[in-house]
């Protein structure tokens, strides 16, 4: 399905969940802006049908960061496909927008290098399920190793004291995997998304608890090297929590 890169440089960050609407777009635009403005120019690779992360990078403005964008769904018959994937060789950050549905190979093919995965889970019964399903696969048939901490969970487009957000947050605490940030269900990311922008890329003021969540995010895909090491030398001791401990972040 996929060809990328393989290089030791390139943190490669796949959005996946097989339920649409889950959010793996707006996770997907808002990560890509983050890195844009931080720099070097990132990557993101569409590989949903849909076409929504190409359709909000049509829309970005040519003042803003630079974004390269990589329509992977498109099949282009005067090209190579290793051509038309291609990742940029000063880009350190590939993040892929995965497709809602995926057979065993393409989940296996799409996860083979990936050096971040994140489930974005919203609260609710039908998408708690699907997300089980999506984390069951993750570990079984792509043979994703818990102990490689590359798989991570985004509670997204919450409610504080509802009973949907405190059933998902007890899902989330008994899978056992980070759950790294908790995304509020906020019109900041609709005004972003329709502006071709991240929330980042919005007033200061105006977003000031976004920020901070996705900050969180940003973090622990910053950490992928230090656990790529761990998981090469369990022997080693870490004493940042970022990289051992289960990261519960504050919902404000």
């Amino acid at each position: 399905m996929l060809i990328t890169p393989n290089r030791e440089n390139l943190n490669k960050i796949v959005i996946m969940n097989p339920k649409g609407g889950c959010g793996k777009t707006t996770l997907a635009t808002n990560l890509a802006s983050f890195y844009a403005v931080r720099g070097p120019v990132p990557a993101v690779m569409d590989c949903d049908p849909q076409g929504s992360t190409m359709s909000w990078l049509g829309k970005r403005p040519p003042t803003c960061p630079s974004i390269h964008g990589i329509a992977a769904y498109k099949r282009n018959m005067q090209a190579t496909r290793s051509w038309q994937l291609r990742v940029p060789g000063e880009t350190q950050t590939l993040i892929v927008d995965s497709p809602a549905s995926l057979n065993h190979d393409d989940l296996r093919e799409l996860t083979r290098d990936a050096s971040n995965i994140l489930v974005p889970v919203l609260p609710s019964a039908i998408d708690i399920h699907a997300a089980s399903r999506c984390i069951a696969d993750l570990l079984l048939v792509a043979k994703i190793d818990r102990r490689d901490r590359k798989l991570a969970v985004v509670a997204n487009r919450t409610r504080k004291n509802t009973k949907s957000f405190d059933k998902l947050m007890r899902f989330l605490d008994s899978l056992g995997i980070p759950i790294i940030a908790v995304l509020r269900d906020s019109q900041n990311y609709v005004q972003a998304a329709e502006a071709g922008i991240g929330i980042c890329e919005l007033p200061p003021h105006k977003v000031k608890k976004d920020i901070r969540q996705m900050e969180l995010i940003i973090e622990w895909l910053d950490g992928w090297r230090d656990r790529r090491r761990i998981s090469m030398n369990p022997g080693t001791v870490h004493h940042g929590g970022n990289v051992t401990s289960i990261h519960k972040p504050n919902f404000g």
